[in-house]
């Protein structure tokens, strides 16, 4: 069992005990970050005078050899060590012997794994974002394609007023540009350095964190030594958004799901991200939806397990704060994982523009347009609210729809129709005179388009 510290023990660890304290299985994911770290640190030091030069040039190329060696296969990370700190000290010791002791000079493992678990979010973040960018641009091409692909719109999952497609995607798009805005201000506030916050109290060595932060990205350092190594408040803002994420992808699966549905058939998904029925032939299942509805309380729940752990903790550092990786983790996997499937499948779905239009028309989606055809003639709108709805009601026992009626039956119910109605609530008529910032006719569609391929070039990364 290799472990850093013991000169205070005179007791070998159970092995019980060590199993359930290591983090290695988990953080050995943190490789990268931590010889990252390491690396700043000891260029620091050696700038400082805490260690020479060539002490500085034998821990860089160590670690260097190191990094190497684990991302050619050479060298296994194994549950020998208790962490990922442990396996790259003792390795660095076995390749440059002494030197190699003084890395840890000035430092605690809690400010090091601080650093190391914040530039690792710090990287997914980045990767997140490239992949809701790329999501975004997906939609807003369709939305390109599709601004007069009428359909209808829906409340409480019934027909309600006419849209059109690029509408309808439009709000996706929009909520997605707000997840992308969102990962952006976490990125701003977590980019903060708590290397050479020590164990708690910063060190007695004179450590140059300006410099460690700089070397590493940062835009500082941290301010208060206990806050850097106590907190994870930053990963449970990216988790927090990648359960938004999540929340918006679920709700658009579960449409997709529906449209999907043989009463539907609105779209029609590619065979490439669609499944079968081992006994039901004529099954073509939607199952990369379903599994990312699914997949959104995966997401869910390491935000929560993480809110609950940190809830009780009290300054400084807890052991409790390990629990911070093993969801984490799954939960990065997993948002960048159902982003990535949803942009292709969405990219590649079919859209039965004739369906969608028949559908809006069967559905009465014109009634409010017929309510405020009324009340251009000089009825007063709750007059005419209840005329359209005496009306759907004769349109439901007559198996029609509005636009069916001859004159004669509409003059029948009220005298103020005329021949101009049809024009009124047709259903390109519907939807073109909704012209307000927001709408769904083809001229706010168009601003609308516009407006978000500027946010993209904005946002290009």
């Amino acid at each position: 069992m290799a472990q850093l510290w013991g000169g205070r023990f005179t007791k070998e660890t159970d092995k019980l005990v060590y199993a359930f304290n290591a983090s290695i299985s988990f953080d050995k994911k943190l490789y990268k970050q931590d010889i990252r770290g390491s690396k700043a640190h000891a260029r620091m030091l050696a700038r400082q005078g805490i260690i020479t030069g060539q002490e500085e040039a034998l821990i860089q190329n160590g670690l260097d050899s190191i990094l190497e060696d684990i991302e050619e296969g050479r060298i296994e990370i194994t549950e020998e060590y208790e962490d990922i700190h442990s396996f790259v000290e003792a390795n660095l010791i076995d390749r440059i012997g002494d030197p190699g002791k003084k890395l840890h000079t000035g430092r605690s493992r809690n400010d090091q794994v601080a650093l190391d678990m914040r530039l690792y979010t710090r990287d997914e973040i980045l990767e997140t974002r490239g992949l809701v960018y790329d999501l975004l641009s997906t939609l807003h091409g369709l939305m390109e394609d599709h601004i007069n692909t009428c359909m209808p719109g829906f409340t409480h999952l019934q027909k309600a007023q006419p849209i059109t497609l690029a509408h309808h995607l439009g709000a996706y798009f929009e909520m997605f540009k707000r997840d992308l805005l969102r990962l952006d201000d976490i990125y701003d506030r977590m980019n903060y350095c708590p290397l050479g916050a020590g164990a708690l109290a910063g060190t007695t060595y004179p450590l140059d964190r300006e410099f460690t932060a700089t070397q590493l990205g940062f835009t500082g350092p941290t301010l208060n030594s206990m806050d850097s190594v106590s907190d994870r408040d930053y990963l449970i803002e990216y988790l927090a958004a990648a359960s938004t994420i999540m929340m918006h992808l679920s709700r658009f699966c579960e449409e997709i799901i529906i449209w999907n549905s043989n009463e539907y058939r609105y779209i029609e998904i590619d065979d490439s991200y669609s499944t079968g029925s081992s006994i039901m032939p004529q099954k073509k299942n939607p199952d990369i939806a379903e599994l990312i509805r699914g997949k959104t309380g995966r997401v869910y729940g390491a935000l929560m397990s993480l809110l609950t752990t940190m809830k009780g903790i009290p300054l400084a550092y807890n052991k409790d704060m390990q629990e911070d990786k093993e969801e984490a983790f799954d939960a990065m996997d997993t948002v960048k994982g159902c982003i990535r499937l949803f942009d292709g499948m969405i990219g590649t779905v079919k859209f039965n523009k004739d369906i969608m239009a028949a559908s809006a028309v069967k559905g009465f989606t014109n009634a409010t347009d017929a309510a405020d055809y009324l009340v251009l003639k000089g009825v007063p709108f709750r007059d005419a609210h209840g005329i359209i709805g005496r009306l759907v009601l004769y349109c439901i026992d007559k198996d029609c729809s509005i636009d069916d009626l001859s004159i004669d039956e509409l003059k029948g119910i009220c005298d103020k129709f005329d021949e101009d109605v049809y024009d009124a609530i047709s259903l390109k008529t519907c939807v073109e005179k909704r012209l307000t910032i927001g709408a769904p006719g083809s001229g706010a569609m168009k601003d609308e388009i516009a407006r978000g391929r500027d946010f993209l070039e904005q946002k290009r990364k």
